[in-house]
């Protein structure tokens, strides 16, 4: 099986810029949005063979996600059940057979880190979600975490260490997720590869420099460890500030 999932920036721009060129070509069993930036009625995707489900933030061009699938799931939730984190269209969790599967994107702890008190609600209740699910069967999530772990994860860790997305705060509640029996994919095969990245600022050259953060991410569950096959982060990609990554799983 194979998956991807775009931080896409704003959908309808990225349709201009080769998204279904790379749609149909990858030929994923589930594809992940994130970041759409629309509400319902402004795009109609066409795509054959795939089921779609959305899940909008009440705030205009802002946030959002999506998930297309091959398979038909057993269910889909839309958020965490809880109010405050459930505005701003960031969780799509489809249940299959042998696995829940869940697009997600973290909120930006922002300029100055004025939303780092929310973020750190946000993501002791996001993994407690997940642990929830994962009593019932194993849990793949996936999108933009909106974090580099470690000094390896980003091109200039030392000049970052206290922005959004490489506070020790931030980083910490990656560690407490990874340790709680969460595999982070990429690193599963590839531990110490330096300079893939997922996202570069549109400023300063910095894609055209490889100036980059590891973002995004698919996390699984260790019990689903067998079945990792590889995993990808397709930098050749443009389109998005984001580039797609990639997990492949044995059926």
């Amino acid at each position: 099986m194979k998956f991807i999932s775009w931080n896409v920036n704003g959908i309808r721009a990225c349709m201009g810029k080769g998204f279904m060129d790379f749609f149909h070509a990858i030929d994923a069993d589930i594809f992940c949005l994130q970041e759409t930036k629309m509400q319902e009625g402004q795009l109609e995707l066409d795509l054959p063979g795939y089921y779609q489900y959305w899940n909008y933030a009440e705030k205009k061009g802002y946030s959002g996600t999506a998930l297309f699938t091959k398979e038909e799931p057993l269910s889909v939730t839309y958020g965490l059940g809880i109010e405050e984190h459930d505005k701003e269209g960031r969780v799509i969790t489809a249940e299959f057979a042998d696995f829940y599967f869940i697009t997600v994107y973290v909120p930006n702890s922002q300029d100055e880190l004025k939303r780092l008190d929310y973020r750190m609600k946000w993501e002791d209740d996001f993994l407690q979600y997940v642990k929830k699910l994962e009593k019932k069967k194993p849990v793949i999530y996936c999108g933009d975490l909106n974090v580099a772990h470690k000094e390896i994860d980003l091109k200039n860790p030392k000049t970052n260490r206290h922005n959004a997305g490489f506070t020790d705060e931030e980083r910490g509640k990656m560690t407490v997720a990874l340790e709680s029996g969460l595999i982070d994919t990429f690193r599963f095969f590839y531990p110490d590869m330096e300079q893939i990245y997922s996202w570069w600022s549109y400023r300063f050259r910095s894609r055209e420099k490889n100036a980059g953060w590891r973002i995004d991410y698919f996390i699984c569950s260790e019990s689903l460890k067998e079945r990792l096959l590889d995993a990808k982060i397709h930098t050749e990609i443009f389109g998005s500030d984001h580039c797609p990554i990639e997990l492949d799983l044995k059926d």
